[in-house]
């Protein structure tokens, strides 16, 4: 039986760290598109074992086909690949594995243009950095009842390869679950960028001053957001293009007022973006506040001491507060790393991480 041949569209920072975990598991050559794609597109994809074919080419010869680019090219690389494939009959079963950030109605929606072709679509989802020799992300899979076996296929396709791919089954799940997760996670870690960018430039036209106050505040009352900071804005700046549409997806996928909360991250996102393009070093405008910022911020993490938590924020966290008991409105002092109150509170533990 021949190899089965992978296609991997397209070759960006995670499509084509994918694809070179792939070919180095004996997957073969890669298949993908490089239709006016940068030079330096070009040399990435060579790099990681892609070779390039149009997509009739790619439909005619590929079993399975991932995609993964930026969300708000998710439609038309399944339109493409559609296109394709009525164009050219085919006479076996591909199977699709979408795996970009997009809410679970546009991913149903997507699942829609597959129907009455031989193409299976799986829904993806692509959560952490790209593959390393030391680190494998989570690549989240769900589909319809009646794709089951495709589903199967394609997980042990990707554990094949050396990638971490992990279903979703059970009663009720399909096409969106996988998504769903992307946009709960999205929503999470990438909302949480948009308040600390939103706020450490809100800060900084007020003043200098009041950014540098910012950042005291938060290392004596949430240094864990200090260490967040310090690892997440710096690659979030480069990337925040690609946060707008996901933003705007996330946004779908919360709904109603409360979905408001994410357009508006997808603004600011927008602003950064633009803020990027225009000082790509980081060198000028929002770009270098928020680097400044972030080297502020690992000035004050370097200061504590290794393994411990400095004093100042040691004595931070012993600070004193008032609590009342629901029985007796009696007033009682607790030390803020545990409260304990009977069966009047619950217990809580506060563990600092730096």
């Amino acid at each position: 039986m021949s190899q089965p041949i992978i296609a991997v569209l397209a070759p960006g920072g995670m499509g084509s760290k994918i694809a070179l975990r792939i070919s180095q598991t004996g997957g073969g050559t890669i298949l993908t598109n490089l239709e006016g794609r940068s030079e330096a597109t070009r040399r990435r994809a060579e790099e990681s074992g892609m070779t390039h074919a149009s997509y009739p080419e790619i439909v005619s010869q590929a079993t399975y086909i991932l995609s993964v680019v930026p969300p708000k090219d998710a439609f038309e690389v399944a339109e493409q690949v559609v296109a394709a494939a009525k164009t050219s009959p085919l006479g076996r079963q591909i199977i699709f594995a979408d795996c970009n950030a997009i809410n679970p109605d546009s991913a149903r929606q997507m699942s829609q243009l597959f129907e009455g072709t031989n193409i299976k679509f799986i829904d993806g989802a692509i959560v952490g950095p790209p593959p390393t020799q030391t680190y494998n992300p989570g690549i989240y899979v769900s589909a319809g009842p009646a794709d089951e076996l495709a589903l199967d296929e394609f997980v042990a396709l990707g554990t094949k390869h050396g990638l971490n791919i992990i279903p979703l089954k059970g009663e009720g799940s399909g096409v969106g679950d996988a998504s769903a997760l992307k946009m709960a996670h999205a929503g999470i870690v990438k909302g949480a960028i948009g308040l600390f960018v939103s706020m450490i430039l809100a800060a900084n036209a007020s003043s200098s001053s009041t950014a540098k106050g910012l950042l005291h505040a938060l290392s004596i009352s949430q240094p864990s957001f200090i260490d967040l900071m310090v690892r997440l804005i710096p690659q979030s700046i480069p990337k925040a293009y690609r946060f707008v549409k996901e933003m705007e997806e996330v946004a779908g996928f919360v709904g109603g007022d409360e979905g408001r909360i994410y357009e508006g991250i997808e603004k600011v996102f927008e602003k950064i973006a633009m803020a990027n393009k225009e000082a790509p070093n980081g060198d000028a405008g929002d770009a270098a506040k928020l680097l400044q910022f972030v080297e502020e911020a690992k000035d004050v993490l370097a200061q504590d001491e290794v393994g411990s938590v400095s004093q100042n924020r040691l004595s931070s966290y012993m600070c004193y507060f008032s609590t009342e008991t629901f029985q007796d409105k009696e007033t009682i002092e607790q030390p803020m790393f545990t409260i304990e109150t009977g069966s009047k509170m619950p217990t809580g533990t506060f563990t600092p991480s730096v």
